[in-house]
């Protein structure tokens, strides 16, 4: 057994985190660490990492207890940490992230940037990654920069990686070049703590499996021992559906409409309407244009060309001020930099974009906040210690949950949902669903935007694909995967 985490305790301004954490790693072997947001899955890996001290338990290292207060410490011992948010520097090359904080030195004291450009092209070449030394990080894909924190890892010989979500904002391509490389790790002897919400991914990569509830280890053992109804089961301690299959409504009146929209070089001729009580599933390859098409849509990034109406009125939409006067609501992708004011209280997210709802005289009334989001907290089942508590704190459900309260608050009726479910968990993503069908039942147009196709063929009343910045079909909720993903590979026109 290369680490042990034994009954592991930590408590933050009150509020439990890990009640009873524990789990066994050998070395050579892809261990899962699964569990809804909130189970305490990273607290229990931060620790291990040395990045936050336990309150209590013991933490062995090759059968040695150890006391771990800064992440260089288990560096040194030999753990790291790719995590789910990059934390590199973008403005360096590749090579100069991999050796930050250990740069080679010459005699007089200057950095040897030649040994450092060699040392990670031999590293690159060995591993066959697809990146160069020189390249910007900066310009990379979510999936090259993944690729630059494993090859920070493996180049200071580290024995355990500890992988948090490492495929949430990646293709299916991309998740397969991560799957290699953990394999690779793997038969080298490297021990490997995995943590994923994408059930699908289990099978491909995992030896053994530790599933954590509210706190506790409730089940640790061979992953072919379970099915994936017992994973889900031990994760939510009820039974929950791995299929969330929404039933449809009567379209109501038309409140969208977007003709011949353009944004050079990214988008071109789309048109589509929305209606009152549907949701429009949007589907596509990574660079599609699916982002794009919400920000433009949204006031985010100025169209070149085109008409959008709403209600029936053409409207210009030159700024998120006017989307928002407009009745149009954006949960973007990536909720942690441009959803939500991470340092700011539950209730001042949730208030954000109705501040004069909550004000008298210009002035922000705290109490006025914290019962506006206190009602909706309650309605959403948002789990926070209090409306006060930072959203940062807040697990990836319920951050979602957040932004989801804000516009409610607004009373928006138009919303673009950009990958809703990306790194929540199964019971978490069939409370999303819940809500936008609440959404469109009360008289909301949803457009909703996923590249989990089985999650659109579940929720949507009609699929819309995309590729290269062009909408290429429209699909009904029967079809298969296989077709979706045939428009979204076609030539622009292309019907065969």
């Amino acid at each position: 057994m290369l680490l042990e985490l034994q009954g592991i305790r930590k408590r933050f301004a009150g509020v439990t985190a890990l009640a009873e954490g524990s789990l066994g790693v050998r070395a050579g072997e892809v261990h899962l660490l699964l569990g809804e947001n909130g189970a305490g899955k990273s607290t229990l890996m931060k620790i291990a990492a040395g990045m936050l001290e336990r309150d209590g338990g013991r933490m062995l290292w090759q059968g040695r207890e150890v006391f771990l207060k800064r992440p260089w410490e288990a560096a040194v011992m030999g753990v790291a940490m790719v995590h789910q948010e990059s934390l590199l520097a973008p403005h360096l090359s590749v090579a100069e992230n991999l050796f930050l904080g250990r740069e080679p030195r010459q005699l007089l004291g200057w950095v040897n940037r030649r040994h450092m450009r060699e040392s990670a092209s031999r590293l690159i070449e060995e591993h066959r990654f697809p990146l160069q030394a020189d390249w910007r990080v900066g310009r990379l894909t979510p999936a090259g920069k993944q690729l630059v924190e494993i090859c920070r890892a493996i180049l200071h010989g580290s024995s355990l990686l500890i992988f948090d979500e490492p495929t949430s904002s990646l293709s299916g391509a991309e998740s397969e070049e991560v799957f290699r490389i953990v394999r690779a790790l793997r038969s080298r002897g490297v021990a490997v703590i995995y943590i994923t919400h994408r059930l699908e991914e289990l099978r491909s990569i995992g030896d053994r499996v530790t599933i954590l509830r509210d706190g506790r280890t409730v089940h640790s053992g061979p992953l072919g021992e379970l099915s994936t109804g017992q994973i889900i089961h031990h994760m939510v301690g009820r039974e929950v559906s791995a299929v969330y299959q929404r039933k449809p409504l009567e379209r109501g009146k038309e409140l969208l409409r977007v003709e011949d929209l353009g944004r050079k070089p990214l988008l071109s001729g789309i048109g589509f309407a929305l209606h009152a009580g549907e949701i429009v599933g949007l589907a596509g390859l990574v660079g599609a244009g699916r982002t794009e098409l919400c920000r433009a849509l949204f006031g985010v990034d100025r169209i070149d060309s085109g008409r959008i109406y709403v209600d029936g009125k053409q409207v210009q939409i030159h700024s998120p001020r006017k989307a928002v006067e407009l009745g149009l609501a954006l949960v973007s992708e990536d909720r942690q930099r441009t959803g939500l004011a991470m340092r700011l209280p539950v209730s001042s997210n949730i208030t954000l974009a109705n501040l004069q709802a909550v004000s008298r005289g210009g002035v922000i009334r705290p109490a006025a906040e914290d019962e506006a989001a206190g009602v909706l907290s309650t309605k959403l089942r948002i789990r926070a210690a209090s409306p006060r508590q930072p959203a940062g704190r807040l697990s990836g459900g319920n951050q979602q949950k957040v932004v989801i309260a804000r516009w409610l608050f607004r009373d928006a009726r138009i919303f673009f949902f950009d990958e809703p479910t990306r790194g929540i968990d199964v019971a978490s993503k069939a409370e999303v669903f819940e809500l936008m069908d609440e959404l469109a039942r009360s008289g909301a147009a949803i457009l909703m935007v996923s590249s989990e196709i089985p999650e659109l063929l579940q929720v949507a009343d009609r699929i819309l694909v995309m590729r290269q910045g062009r909408l290429t079909g429209e699909l009904p909720p029967t079809a298969g995967p296989e077709e979706v993903l045939r428009l979204a590979a076609l030539e622009t026109g292309s019907q065969s």
